[in-house]
């Protein structure tokens, strides 16, 4: 236990909390700044040691089973104390020598081919559609939102990001675009409904399949937007334009040469494509391994330097580029503040374990966004240098 006071109270300098161990010993971290300050209590003796070692796992862990408690606060609160102090750097010594043995197998094991990304997306996405219905705006996007002030409600911003990536793609009337990733539906949806456009939706979910063509067909849509299951390597269409969101996450980067290649080959010779994805700041680092076991298996969030070199080869040129800094911490805000208050619908559907796990994964993110590494990357890329306008002029 004094290895691990030890190496909190080096951590710690700005606020701080109270640590009672599984001893009911009382240990005063850093300079709590509210009082009564909040207080962790460990209930389990393992976590003296295990969250020296490795605590981006096993304090996620703990909190979902229990034997993590927080009082005087909430789960929000400490996270931000934690985040606030640690910033972009390691947690501990002995959690950068385990992660990287960590991400090493990960990268040895990890075949994201056509049927693991499958089993990866139902994963997460399968799960059951009234969850995502009870934080996600009406339209379920389950994406950053783009939000013109950090007041404005979920729905707006969201409705904000789609008006801001049709705007990227420069849409003309009768063009052919193609959606990978295409989730819920909604953007392909929008796009039909800005433009004189027939689009493609492509996803791995079957869930999300039979709701993206059902709002279809509501919308009387179904003659300009068609969505399919299929894995984008297995598509061989050309199309005008092409947009991903929040797809290129779960690609895996072993296989960032096959994604953008495609791209390029999905795309005529005048064509733009919009990617929106997830990304770190920092140099490449390996996956979060809480985030990986419980959330996104087989997901990563890449620099930009492991982007580069993979869109430079594809034949594409970057013609454009926007770093999104805090909207996602602002979008997972409102996510986490929705989810929390409906817990009791939430319990109906699954137990106290789960509740607290997606309540730490959508608290977690938050933080990261906001104190962490984490912003998201807008590519506009096309082959040429001229298919799109010279100034932004036609995006505001």
């Amino acid at each position: 236990m004094k290895n691990l006071t030890q190496f909190l109270e080096k951590l710690v300098k700005d606020d701080g909390f109270v640590l009672e161990d599984a001893n009911k010993k009382q240990h005063i971290i850093g300079k709590p700044l509210k009082n009564p300050p909040i207080k962790l209590k460990l209930l389990d003796k393992s976590l003296h040691y295990k969250l020296l070692l490795l605590p981006d796992l096993y304090f996620g862990e703990a909190y979902a089973n229990g034997s993590a408690v927080i009082e005087n606060g909430t789960l929000t609160e400490f996270l931000e104390i934690a985040m606030k102090n640690i910033g972009r750097g390691p947690t501990s010594n002995y959690a950068t020598v385990i992660k990287k043995l960590m991400g090493i197998y990960s990268y040895i094991t990890n075949f994201n081919f056509v049927g693991k990304s499958k089993s990866n997306v139902a994963h997460h996405y399968d799960i059951s559609e009234k969850l995502y219905d009870l934080f996600l705006d009406e339209n379920r996007q389950y994406s950053c939102a783009y939000f013109k002030n950090d007041n404005e409600t979920i729905e707006q911003a969201q409705k904000n990001k789609m008006n801001h990536i049709i705007k990227k793609l420069h849409l003309k009337p009768n063009l052919k675009v193609l959606d990978i990733g295409s989730g819920w539906g909604t953007l392909a949806l929008e796009i039909a409904k800005q433009s004189k456009c027939e689009v493609l939706g492509i996803t791995l979910s079957e869930n999300q399949l039979e709701y993206s063509r059902n709002k279809a067909k509501d919308l009387n849509l179904e003659n300009q937007v068609r969505f399919e299951l299929v894995d984008y390597r297995k598509l061989n269409e050309k199309f005008d334009r092409v947009v991903s969101v929040g797809m290129l996450e779960h690609v895996g980067k072993k296989f960032y040469n096959k994604y953008f290649n495609s791209v390029s080959k999905f795309l005529n010779e005048d064509g733009v494509a919009l990617i929106h994805t997830i990304g770190s700041v920092m140099t490449p680092r390996d996956p979060h391994p809480w985030i990986s076991k419980y959330i996104f298996p087989g997901g990563y969030t890449p620099s930009l330097s492991e982007l580069a070199k993979p869109i430079e080869k594809s034949n594409l040129i970057i013609a454009d580029m926007e770093v999104l800094r805090m909207h996602y911490a602002h979008t997972l805000r409102n996510w986490k503040s929705r989810f929390l208050g409906k817990k009791e619908e939430v319990l109906k559907m699954f137990d106290e374990r789960f509740f607290r796990m997606w309540e730490f994964y959508l608290a977690g993110c938050e933080m990261a966004f906001k104190w962490g590494d984490q912003v998201v990357f807008q590519f506009q890329l096309s082959k040429k240098l001229l298919s799109t306008p010279n100034t932004r002029d036609y995006i505001y």
